[in-house]
């Protein structure tokens, strides 16, 4: 999969620092009904729900969304620009699968990304943002604490803890960037590979990035943020290799 539309504005940044269907009439109701249907398909293809490869079909995506196919078009084109679809040259539209190569380069997106958004985090925070950093990690740290760790709730309190992270950067160009690398079904997949040393791990970073942007350190909050997606894209890639060895076994 060609990465390559959005590689230039990431590297132009960093370099310059969706059973009845609504009916509706008018450019406001297309508009409303395309952003019920770019919710609803995203929240499925983030989720699991429609999986990697899957042909999109837009009368049983009308169908999910209780819309009519205009909008649901109009949600294939938004998905698209964030590559969470594709569509092939006969115009068929499916869920995006990544290689184990773009996944790599997805993750090195991320590790300069927000390593930035550390490092300015650390010259910038307010004292009510990092509390909110303190609050977050610490009811992250209780949800995997168990024997059992809760993974649904690891991934909740860690994409608010980035998030806050990343408002506390104070840029929107960045937090939009970072939207569109972050939020994707492989962040999902990599957290439902981790064991319990991981998660613990992914805590311990997480204190370690706060004492250091509490301290105004911003090389040290860059380099931990760094190495910390790093780690997950080790994790990723060893559950990767480990399932595609017992897929071919089976052949």
């Amino acid at each position: 999969m060609n990465l390559k539309s959005l590689w230039c504005p990431l590297l132009n940044f960093v370099v310059n620092c969706r059973s009845g269907r609504l009916l509706v009439l008018g450019n406001w109701g297309v508009s409303k009904a395309a952003d019920i249907a770019y919710r609803k398909i995203r929240a499925e293809i983030l989720s699991g729900g429609l999986q990697a490869g899957s042909q999109l079909k837009e009368e049983e995506l009308a169908e999910l969304c209780g819309v009519s196919r205009t909008p649901v078009r109009e949600a294939l084109r938004r998905l698209e620009s964030e590559m969470l679809v594709w569509r092939t040259e006969t115009q068929r539209t499916h869920v995006a699968d990544w290689s184990i190569g773009d996944i790599e380069e997805m993750f090195t997106l991320r590790s300069m990304l927000e390593g930035y958004a550390a490092a300015r985090a650390a010259e910038k925070i307010g004292a009510e943002e990092l509390e909110a950093l303190k609050q977050c990690n610490e009811a992250l740290g209780k949800a995997i604490a168990g024997d059992d760790p809760d993974v649904g709730a690891f991934l909740k309190y860690n994409r608010e803890f980035h998030s806050i992270l990343t408002t506390a950067a104070g840029s929107d160009r960045l937090s939009q960037l970072l939207g569109r690398v972050v939020e994707q079904p492989i962040v999902h997949r990599t957290a439902l590979g981790y064991d319990k040393e991981h998660l613990v791990s992914s805590y311990r970073e997480h204190a370690e990035l706060i004492t250091a942007i509490s301290k105004g350190d911003s090389d040290w909050a860059r380099a931990i943020m760094v190495g910390h997606i790093h780690r997950a894209f080790y994790i990723y890639q060893e559950n990767y290799m480990r399932q595609s060895t017992a897929l071919a076994s089976k052949d």
